[in-house]
């Protein structure tokens, strides 16, 4: 579990460092090693800390906890993440409706991001498939703390590395070399999703709007990407302009008509 935190934190300094955030984080746990799905639990914490950044002004604070607590039962642990920022905030309004699809808030910060809740209608999915719980808390203009609980089963060590092993071949066999087009505008959720993809072995290439990304596959051999993973709410061309634009492409292009 250290190690994982270590990685998720680590993505985030460059932010911390350009929006002058200081941050802190402890980490209380018995067990250091658990069976888990990795992939989705990083998604889960690189959307809460992104929202945390990206609604936080400069010079605020971010803290992030872990903790393990008892399950009642001997070969699993509830692990408790409590991430909390001094950022915007959210009226008590809003919280009701924050994990709904394409909500967004009406206040606006002095740097024009409107809305909060990136992405949070996916971490709750994420979370509750896990058998998990979240939990947010927040008030206008002083900030949200953000509760996730998951339970985990405790690992083995010596068969978390033969896990651990197995899927590094087959994330490799599977997903190396294969080439993503990430049509995304917001520049931190496409480090993150560059970050994911990259670290299973996919190739990936930007583009900035709907666009750039038809632009880029036009241009491109007809074989040349594997997966189009296509943002909605973009500048210039929406996702959804754009996926209709490719769906009208001829030839192998075609593929991507099982586009969603």
């Amino acid at each position: 579990m250290e190690q994982f935190n270590d990685a998720l934190v680590s993505v985030f300094e460059e932010q911390f460092k350009q929006k002058n955030l200081s941050f802190s984080r402890e980490i209380d746990v018995i067990h250091k090693d658990v069976i888990c799905d990795a992939l989705k639990l990083k998604e889960i914490f690189l959307n809460i800390l992104s929202n945390a950044i990206k609604y936080t002004p400069e010079g605020g604070h971010i803290s992030m906890s872990l903790k393990e607590l008892p399950s009642g039962k001997e070969d699993v642990g509830i692990f408790q993440c409590v991430i909390s920022d001094t950022g915007i905030g959210m009226s008590e309004e809003f919280q009701t409706h924050l994990f709904e699809e394409f909500t967004r808030a009406t206040t606006e910060t002095e740097s024009k991001i409107v809305g909060s809740g990136l992405g949070m209608p996916i971490v709750k999915r994420l979370v509750e498939f896990m058998d998990g719980k979240i939990e947010v808390k927040s008030r206008l203009g002083e900030g949200t703390t953000v509760t996730v609980m998951i339970p985990h089963q405790i690992a083995d060590r010596s068969a978390m590395k033969k896990m651990q092993s197995h899927a590094l071949e087959y994330a490799n066999d599977l997903f190396n070399q294969k080439r993503i087009l990430l049509a995304e505008d917001n520049d931190l959720n496409a480090e993150i999703a560059e970050e994911i993809l990259g670290g299973v072995g996919f190739m990936v290439e930007r583009a900035k709007d709907g666009i750039i990304c038809v632009h880029m596959l036009q241009e491109a051999e007809e074989d040349y990407y594997d997966i189009i993973l296509m943002d909605i709410q973009m500048p210039n061309m929406n996702g959804y302009d754009a996926t209709r634009k490719i769906r009208q492409l001829s030839g192998k292009r075609l593929k991507f008509r099982l586009l969603r």
